[in-house]
């Protein structure tokens, strides 16, 4: 099959096709030689909504800018075709990666939902509704690390929670059913769609996969009730948000501020450049207040900025930028757990701040949330802390290993794992001398 001639672009191969459009690898013919993907459109086959769909999707993709949304790098045309330039995702769709993975752990599951959270709010913040979100639309970034970008705004619209639309659009497995049962819908349609990536993600499979758009159209209507598979093991807030997401009723479901607010997200602290911002501000407060003598105040900001640098530090690809990181982390643990002693006796309420003594301040000490409630954080720490101790590693790798099997429900081998696991670190746990990282390696001992 012959490729089609573009200018300033040489075409590479086919990439993907839809019903009035070809996508191609390409790469820029001038000296950068960009490697690029064009969506080739056919005038001869666009109806009237067709083009309005086009006209909308370029006039959005002109406009959003935002990491975790492919962009529109341009567009022109000719005689017969379309074309927009996109940027090129290297890693496929997720409905491939779902496929060959056959289904994903909580921890890649939390990280890929966390990225669309993140496009979702930006989507929000302009007033926009995808209205096709599935799989095969959410596309991978493998280099320079794994990361998800939201693609094809041919449905998307400019709607509002209140506004209320009528017209059928997206993939019949992926609708919400309020516009599947062609009842009156709103913004909140992609919400559903996001239960139902999460739970293909989490289990390999769409809540209500059908062999007929009828079938599919039937349990709908009937609100057939959303059941995990029986052999599944999933946390309880990664649980609660899924059925959150999946209410038939929209009334019920989850608002956009709660799902951006849910702790299995945890989007306050998500990797991005801004959390890292926040967190190298907060170390800069924390030292001064260490060089004050305010030993109270340092830790508080200290433990702050942990919070933000741990997930910044799992999702680091660069080896050498993560072993920087990995050694400042380190650091800031160590003069936190330092700082911790010199007023632990007097004050028993370690994770709370106490209210302010100067009311007319009342930023300078507020309260947050104990980093003892966040065990992904808590893990993350022991991760850091263990760096010294190949065995202490080996095991806490093998203890993850018996979490995926557990989650995959294949209870011989989860058992055979953590026995494995348990093994190395109870005899460590017996020798390692009182300080932070025993205490959280006893938390993980006893889990």
């Amino acid at each position: 099959m012959s490729l089609p001639t573009v200018r300033d672009y040489c075409m590479l191969e086919k990439i993907g096709a839809g019903s009035y459009s070809t996508v191609y690898k390409a790469f820029r013919k001038d000296g950068s030689q960009e490697v690029v993907a064009i969506k080739c459109v056919d005038k001869g086959s666009l109806s009237k909504s067709a083009v309005d769909n086009l006209v909308t999707e370029i006039k959005l993709l002109n406009v959003l800018k935002h990491e975790h949304i492919v962009e529109m790098k341009d567009f022109f045309w000719d005689e017969g075709h379309i074309y927009i330039v996109m940027e090129y995702c290297d890693g496929g769709d997720l409905s491939n990666f779902i496929k060959k993975k056959h289904k994903l752990p909580e921890s890649t599951c939390r990280r890929f939902l966390q990225q669309l959270a993140l496009a979702l709010k930006y989507l929000r913040d302009h007033n926009v509704c995808h209205m096709d979100l599935k799989p095969q639309n959410l596309l991978l970034m493998r280099k320079p690390q794994l990361v998800l970008k939201v693609g094809d705004f041919g449905f998307a619209q400019y709607l509002s929670n209140s506004e209320h639309k009528f017209t059928i659009r997206g993939s019949p497995l992926y609708m919400a059913p309020e516009m599947l049962l062609k009842h009156k819908y709103d913004a909140r349609v992609d919400l559903w769609s996001v239960g139902v990536i999460m739970y293909e993600c989490l289990f390999g499979k769409a809540p209500y996969s059908s062999s007929s758009f009828q079938e599919l159209a039937e349990k709908i209507k009937d609100s057939r009730p959303i059941e995990m598979p029986k052999a599944a093991h999933v946390s309880a807030t990664c649980k609660d948000l899924l059925m959150a997401l999946l209410k038939h009723n929209p009334a019920n479901r989850i608002t956009y501020d709660e799902f951006f607010a849910h702790d299995f997200l945890d989007l306050e602290h998500a990797p991005t450049k801004e959390n890292y911002e926040k967190a190298a501000a907060l170390v800069h407060k924390a030292v001064e207040m260490d060089t004050e003598k305010n030993a109270k105040e340092a830790f508080y900001l200290y433990c702050e900025a942990l919070r933000y640098f741990i997930p910044i530090l799992t999702d680091e690809s660069d080896i050498k930028r993560k072993e920087v990181l990995r050694h400042r982390i380190s650091d800031y643990i160590r003069r936190a757990e330092t700082l911790k002693v010199a007023f632990m006796p007097q004050d028993e309420n370690i994770g709370k701040r106490p209210a302010p003594e100067n009311k007319g301040n009342a930023s300078s000490l507020q309260r947050i949330p104990s980093l003892e409630k966040s065990s992904a954080f808590t893990y993350n720490e022991l991760r850091v802390l263990s760096k010294s101790t190949t065995n202490m590693v080996d095991a806490l790798e093998i203890g993850e290993v018996a979490e995926q099997y557990l989650a995959e429900g294949n209870y011989a081998l989860t058992l055979e794992k953590f026995q494995s696991c348990l093994s190395v670190l109870v005899p460590l746990l017996g020798k390692e001398p009182a300080g932070r990282r025993r205490d959280l390696l006893h938390k993980q001992v006893i889990r």
